[in-house]
Parts: structure tokens; sequence; C-alpha cells
């Protein structure tokens, strides 16, 4: 019985792929990526990579395997690949695509999926996620302005500029709420000054005529607010103040 299951044992860790060519480990790959099996696919290109670690079919491996990871949620994977796809190949005709494939990691993180349910604001999540996005997207335009993904990362910047700027504005909102007023000051100045042109420069400007207000610098106060009556006619916070509407139809304010 002994015997009888050790060579079970053995035959169960038997690789199936064991003598493939790099092409048939690449074609199998391929197939498992159109079905959406991104486990096998995964495991048929590490194979691949470790295997034949040179030639065109190591070099696409690693492309491909930051899309399976990308696509199966495990961004850490996909990261490395990149990363690791970057200090082999610097020159690479995917160089492109592979900036546009890190932009997208963190650009859409997986817990961002529940703000479909919450209506969370995206700049109220971490922005580390969406300054590496930033930085990926940044690199792809200077480095490659005719690649055919740098139209679409122009705007996924926009965005990201946006929402960044917003999330520095939450942070300087955090701070004056509890007393820190040099501290919201300066966040708020911070988006003013590097953020031109955002729609939340008209809070920023806000927070910082309050901010001046309650630490007696009437001289800071009233240019914040000589700056934000110019840009912002009528500001609408002169009358709601920092907090939002709450949105009523949320479930998450029913309770």
């Amino acid at each position: 019985m002994a015997l009888a299951a050790g060579c079970s044992s053995t035959k169960g860790n038997i690789d199936p792929t064991a003598g493939w060519s790099a092409e048939r480990l690449y074609s199998q790959a391929r197939s498992d990526i159109s079905s959406g099996n991104w486990s096998d696919a995964r495991k048929n290109l590490e194979a691949l990579e470790a295997r034949y670690p040179f030639g065109i079919y190591a070099q696409q491996s690693l492309i491909d395997q930051a899309y399976v990871n990308w696509k199966d949620e495990e961004p850490e994977q996909a990261r490395a690949a990149i990363d690791r796809f970057m200090q082999q190949y610097p020159n690479h005709p995917g160089t492109d695509y592979m900036l546009y494939l890190k932009g997208m990691i963190t650009f859409t993180p997986p817990s961002a999926i529940l703000s479909n349910f919450t209506r969370q604001d995206p700049s109220e999540r971490d922005p580390k996620g969406l300054r590496e996005s930033y930085e990926a997207f940044n690199e792809l335009i200077k480095r490659y302005p005719d690649s055919r993904y740098t139209p679409d990362a122009r705007k996924r910047v926009a965005w990201l500029v946006n929402t960044i700027a917003e999330n520095e504005v939450h942070i300087a909102q955090y701070y004056y709420e509890r007393g820190a007023y040099v501290a919201a000051a300066n966040r708020a100045q911070t988006v003013v000054t590097d953020f031109a042109g955002v729609p939340i420069a008209e809070k920023a400007l806000y927070l910082m005529m309050l901010s001046y207000d309650k630490l007696n610098l009437p001289e800071l106060r009233d240019d914040a607010k000589r700056v934000l009556d110019k840009n912002f006619p009528d500001s609408k916070y002169y009358k709601q103040g920092l907090d939002a509407p709450v949105n009523r139809w949320n479930p998450i304010n029913w309770f």
C-alpha cells in the first residue's frame, strides 16, 4: 500500500509540459489567455521563461505574464514582470505597451470595484497608486509621443491630475477640521500652485481663506479671498461650506 501511494504521488508530480518546445509552451499559454484561464496561462508562461530564458518567446512571455497577472488582479506579480522586462529589454519595441500596462495596474486597483456600490470618490483612496499610475503614463507620453497607447494615456493623466489634486484638498480639510491650520493652508496652497486649472482649486482657495483667518493672518486671508472671487465668482462654498450635500440615494447614508 505504501509503495502504491508512493507511485501515485510520483505520478501526480509529473509535469505534463515536460519536454515541450518554447513554441508549444507559448501556443498553449496563448490558448489559455484566450479562454481566460489565467492560472494555467501563468504556469506555462513562467515555465517558458525559466526553460528558455533567451529568444523572442522569452521576451513575449514577460509581456504576457504582466497582462495575465493584471487581469487576474495580481498587481505585485504584474509589476514584477514589467520591471524584469524593462531591465532585460530596455529598447524593446513593446516598451510603450509595458509602460501603459504599468499605469493601468494602479489606475483601477481591485478595491476600486467597491466604489461602484459605496460611491466613494477615487480621490479619497490612498493616493500612492494614483501617483504611480501618473508617473508610468507620463513616462509613456514623454518617451513615446507617437505610440498607439499615448492618446488614451493623455486622457488618463488628465483625470489623474484632477483626482490627485482632490486628494490633497481632502487632506487639507482633514487638517483644518482638527485645528492644524498651518498644515491645512500649506496643503491647499499646493493645489493652487502645482495643479493649475483643476476645478477643486475653488475649494482649496476657500480652505486657504478659512485657515488664514483662524491663524489671524488677515492679509493672507484677504489675498486668498481675492483670488477665489476673481476665479470663482459667487463660489458655492460661501453658501454650503466645506461639506458637500449628502447623497441620500447612497445606501451607505441610510444607516
